[in-house]
């Protein structure tokens, strides 16, 4: 939002000085975010006179000037410019002066062997035009009298007039006209209102067009009104007018249409103006049907459907509604007979318009903030009043169609609010004076104050919106500091456990190569079904998407859908992952924190010096035990148990346990997934339950960890190799060889399995290196060899392996 601080004084009585103005705006919530003063910006340039201009001795096209300023006496300038002569009037740049038009500091020098310091400019490198045929000339016509020397030139031009730039928030439509803005000052103690100019105008005769609704039409617009003119002059709007707008970013047209973009900046009120000459029947406000067109006075043609509203003109649309008229009944300098149009629209119909037809106008942004509907009513006045004052002519009777809704709300705001909500108290009569001068009806009633809002504020809604009103005004630089209390001296962790937990999850994943996702969490119930859905609970009432009607009771599902799409675009080889929700039930307690993985196509890139291979569980396994361990899981205690669910292979696949908990799944999806999907195995995927990780425990009774200890001695490393049964997991077998002696023993890995020649049917060989790592002497061969004996007998006892010979 612009405006000029010449505007904003026609509806504020104030002598507030700029500073002033731009302090208390942002202290209000009127955020300035910007201020330009072209008199600061031009103050080096001053009104000069040519006392002569002689022939430059070495060129055709230049002349040397002797230039009489104010401040730097008689100075000596050679310029190019055809109208330089004895005598005339113009603006000099003193050397040291930077120009705005060339961006360019201007330093004194030789041209051609003539010494030049400064320049008289021209419009184009003042940045005022782009007129450049010669050098600006102020010399007075006949009777006038010429600007003093040392004059500004921004005095001279008119070009002192500040332009600020405010942040309107979403809910201050009423701050989208100056008359608002100033309103708010005013409460602020930043001068007196001015009430708003708008006297009723006469009509001398019937509107020969009347106004109509489409009953279909009427929650779109309610309540439309305008008037007819006759005998108008259409030429260019007053200099003033003129000026505003282009201050402000807009480019003056013709008296009418300025008037529509003046009122729509100055009072927040779009207005449009048909040509009346070009208009069939009356116009009507409906919904367009599919197929119609209109060409918008941007030039561009629109095709529309049957969700925008249209002012239909008799034979075809003539404007959409609230967003932009048609260029068919568009004014133009020729145009004497007008019929305006002061509406009301609904804001979501207007914003759904524009976003489809991708049209940005102010008349927009303006009824998507909503509007007061009793602009609709003196905008007639106001824009009746402008009409005859700068076209002339006559108007007719007002015209509306439909009924103007009104949207004030009573609501008792109980005096002590002020100080419970907002931490500062303010006295009743001071919430009183600063709400009646925001446009509330204030009766006082004891405890309470009986608030009844303006038309013009739909946003206050309840008794915390009128206290933000009355601390906005007072300032939020009053508030108290208050600080927080602390139930202990030390700062406590900014993130939370599970905060942490999903943090490393992605690190961990990110590290091992898969490239995170972010899907939606509801999937199709045709996929849902695949992964274990039967609560009907889940299916979504109001889906954006009959493919996405059921809240996902796993995250795998959209996942294999982006590997499908890589695929189909030539990239098989996938790796992807999700930390997000899975649902169980409808209830909180049935969704799910999950770090969800998959990967599709061949486990290692194609390469000269490794053989390809096949994606496996163990693939999926090994993504899984890397996160777990990432979020702190005690992954030297975890159990694998055959018993994923349904949609992984089974046979292929497992469960991580601790006891009873299962804290992740993994495997190769179950074949009828990859085919309800249409995805080109091998896949292999894991769900783990971020939730689900145990807690750490404090030890020593809440005491510090330990500080590490290393042995000075070298480990040992042996090797066993024991024939076990074919259903005996491995990991039985290590964990029974590690806690054969658990201060001796640091480590065990297997690296070796083997079927065949010399291992019975029914059994298999497993080899392992188990390290022992002293920590008060060296090992010895008795050491060893009873190390050794306890390892086999542990193993025997817990898996019924015997050593291999």
């Amino acid at each position: 939002m612009k405006f000029t601080l010449s505007w904003l004084k026609d509806h504020l009585e104030t002598d507030a000085n700029l500073e002033a103005i731009v302090e208390k705006l942002s202290l209000i919530g009127l955020e300035v975010e910007g201020v330009e003063d072209p008199a600061a910006e031009l103050a080096a340039f001053t009104v000069a006179r040519v006392i002569s201009a002689e022939q430059h001795p070495n060129a055709d096209r230049l002349r040397v000037c002797q230039v009489e300023t104010a401040a730097h006496g008689t100075v000596q300038v050679v310029c190019g410019a055809p109208n330089a002569r004895s005598g005339m009037i113009g603006v000099f740049a003193p050397s040291g002066s930077w120009i705005p038009g060339t961006e360019m500091e201007l330093k004194p020098g030789k041209i051609r062997g003539a010494e030049s310091n400064g320049m008289l400019v021209s419009e184009r490198e003042m940045g005022l035009s782009d007129e450049h045929s010669g050098i600006i000339d102020l010399s007075p016509a006949e009777g006038e009298t010429a600007p003093a020397l040392g004059t500004p030139l921004a005095e001279v031009l008119d070009l002192n007039d500040p332009v600020i730039e405010i942040a309107i928030t979403p809910n201050r439509g009423d701050c989208l006209g100056v008359h608002g803005v100033a309103r708010d000052l005013a409460a602020a103690g930043i001068g007196r209102l001015k009430p708003l100019n708008a006297p009723k105008v006469s009509g001398s005769y019937d509107s020969p067009l009347k106004w109509q609704i489409d009953s279909e039409a009427a929650g779109a617009c309610p309540f439309v009104a305008g008037r007819h003119f006759r005998g108008l002059t259409n030429g260019p709007s007053p200099a003033w007018m003129q000026r505003r707008l282009t201050a402000i970013g807009l480019r003056p047209i013709s008296a009418l249409v300025d008037i529509t973009n003046y009122v729509t900046h100055d009072l927040g009120r779009p207005l449009h103006v048909f040509d009346a000459a070009k208009v069939a029947g009356n116009p009507t406000m409906r919904f367009a049907r599919r197929g119609e067109e209109i060409v918008a006075l941007d030039g561009k043609t629109y095709a529309l459907d049957d969700s925008m509203l249209i002012i239909d003109g008799g034979q075809a649309p003539e404007g959409i509604g609230g967003i932009m008229g048609g260029e068919a009944s568009g004014c133009t300098e020729g145009t004497t007979e007008v019929f305006l149009e002061v509406a009301l629209f609904d804001p979501i119909s207007v914003a759904m318009t524009g976003r489809k037809l991708g049209i940005h106008s102010d008349a927009r942004y303006r009824f998507e903030r909503k509007l007061d509907p009793d602009s609709a009513v003196w905008g007639v006045e106001v824009a009746s009043r402008l009409i005859a004052e700068l076209c002339g002519g006559e108007a007719s009777h007002p015209v509306s169609a439909g009924k103007r809704p009104d949207p004030r709300r009573h609501i008792a705001l109980r005096q002590t609010r002020c100080e419970t909500l907002g931490g500062l108290a303010v006295p009743s009569e001071q919430q009183k004076e600063i709400l009646e001068a925001l446009g509330c009806d204030v009766a006082d009633a004891g405890e309470t104050l009986q608030v009844t809002t303006p038309t013009w504020r739909p946003d206050l809604e309840g008794e915390a919106c009128l206290v933000e009103e009355v601390l906005r005004i007072v300032g939020y630089d009053r508030l108290p500091i208050t600080p927080l209390e602390l139930d202990t001296t030390l700062p406590l962790p900014a993130l939370s456990q599970r905060q942490r937990r999903v943090a490393a999850a992605r690190t961990a994943l990110a590290w091992r190569g898969l490239e995170e996702a972010v899907t939606f969490s509801f999937i199709s119930a045709k996929q849902a079904v695949l992964f274990g859905w039967n609560d009907a609970q889940l299916r979504l009432l109001n889906p954006i998407s009959s493919e996405l009607d059921v809240m996902r009771p796993s995250v795998l599902p959209a996942l294999v859908e982006a590997a499908v799409r890589n695929s189909d675009r030539g990239f098989p080889d996938v790796g992807l992952f999700e930390v997000g929700p899975q649902y169980d039930d409808d209830t909180p307690e049935g969704q799910t924190l999950v770090a969800a993985g998959l990967r599709s196509g061949q486990a290692l890139a194609r390469h000269w010096a490794t053989e390809q291979r096949d994606l496996d569980a163990f693939d999926a396994k090994a993504d899984a035990l890397a996160v777990l361990e990432a979020a702190g899981a005690p992954v030297e205690n975890l159990q694998t148990t055959p018993d994923a669910p349904g949609w992984y292979h089974p046979g292929r696949s497992g469960q991580l346990r601790l006891g009873p908990n299962v804290l992740a799944a993994f495997g190769e999806l179950h074949p009828r997934v990859l085919k309800a999907f249409d995805l080109k195995g091998p896949a292999v995927a894991f769900e783990l339950f971020l939730e689900r990780i145990p807690e750490p425990k404090r030890k020593d009774g809440g005491k510090a960890r330990p500080a590490l200890t290393l042995s000075p001695f070298h480990p040992v490393e042996r090797d066993f190799a024991f024939l076990v049964s074919e259903d005996v997991p491995a990991e039985k077998l290590l964990r029974a060889a590690k806690g054969a002696d658990r201060q001796l023993i640091s480590g065990a890995q297997i690296f070796d399995v083997y079927r065949g020649q010399g291992v019975p049917d029914g059994q298999k060989s497993i080899a392992l290196a188990v390290t022992l790592q002293p920590t008060e002497r060296t090992l010895t061969d008795d050491d060893l060899e009873a190390a050794a004996k306890k390892i086999v007998t542990a193993v025997e006892k817990q898996t019924g392996g015997s050593l291999r010979s």
